[in-house]
């Protein structure tokens, strides 16, 4: 209970000073969009990692020097706990948006540090509206930033890994930009597993090679989520024992 009256503690201080944040980035964004993007990003990423130390979340950390730096990315992962974000968004090299659901538009503040950092909000019941999002998406990515993506479409509380939507992967199907398979292992033993408690918890993030869809066979390019869904199931299942 202490560890979640922390992190609600940090988080309600951390909301009120953000309306005087929000005002300094809409001044900074009307001279230089760049910049407020980045500096949204080194605010919410130090935010996170406030979050992540006082909600007891430990990460070891493997493959990180697979991410390209250079260039947008897409990134596909398993999806088991809102730590998800917390513990990957405080490590990307560049800026970076999440596909959310749209309920989270109905976070004010939080909505707003969102689309800051050029985050998107999907209908998971519109198909049609599903389709700009991921369109919209492309677009972010030709300009030079890196979507991040959970295939499962939901936060899946089995243990077992839900099957990846394939029109998840036409953001790199459309652009040519590589995919980075992000793998996390008990995530959801930092809160979901026992709400509305915050544990100590060790999770696992693993990052695995960029996978370039011009060099893969013709079968594993047509059916690339199956691909990616192979890469991150076999490293979960070897994560298992480092937790």
């Amino acid at each position: 209970m202490i560890r979640f009256i922390l992190v609600l503690l940090f988080l309600t201080i951390f909301f009120i000073c953000s309306i005087f944040m929000h005002l300094v980035l809409w001044i900074v964004g009307k001279f230089n969009m760049n910049a407020k993007k980045v500096a949204s990003l080194r605010i919410v990423s130090w935010a996170f990692r406030c979050v992540a130390f006082l909600s007891g979340a430990k990460a070891t950390v493997i493959g990180e020097e697979n991410v390209p730096k250079d260039q947008a990315v897409l990134y596909v992962g398993n999806h088991r706990s809102y730590f998800d974000i917390v513990l990957s968004y405080s490590r990307v090299p560049r800026i970076t948006g999440y596909i959310a659901k749209k309920e989270i538009l109905k976070v004010p503040i939080l909505s707003q540090w969102m689309r800051n950092m050029d985050c998107l909000f999907l209908d998971r019941s519109d198909i049609r509206q599903g389709l700009e999002v991921i369109l919209s998406a492309i677009d972010k990515v030709k300009n030079g930033i890196s979507i991040t993506i959970y295939p499962e479409g939901t936060r899946n509380s089995s243990d077992e890994m839900l099957p990846f939507h394939k029109g998840s992967f036409k953001i790199a199907q459309k652009t040519g930009c590589p995919i980075v398979p992000m793998t996390i292992n008990n995530s959801n033993a930092v809160f979901e597993d026992h709400l509305p408690f915050l544990r100590k918890a060790h999770v696992i993030l693993e990052y695995g090679k960029p996978i370039y869809l011009d060099q893969l066979d013709p079968e594993d390019k047509k059916n690339i989520e199956t691909y990616c869904y192979n890469i991150i199931k076999e490293t979960y299942e070897k994560n298992k024992a480092l937790v």
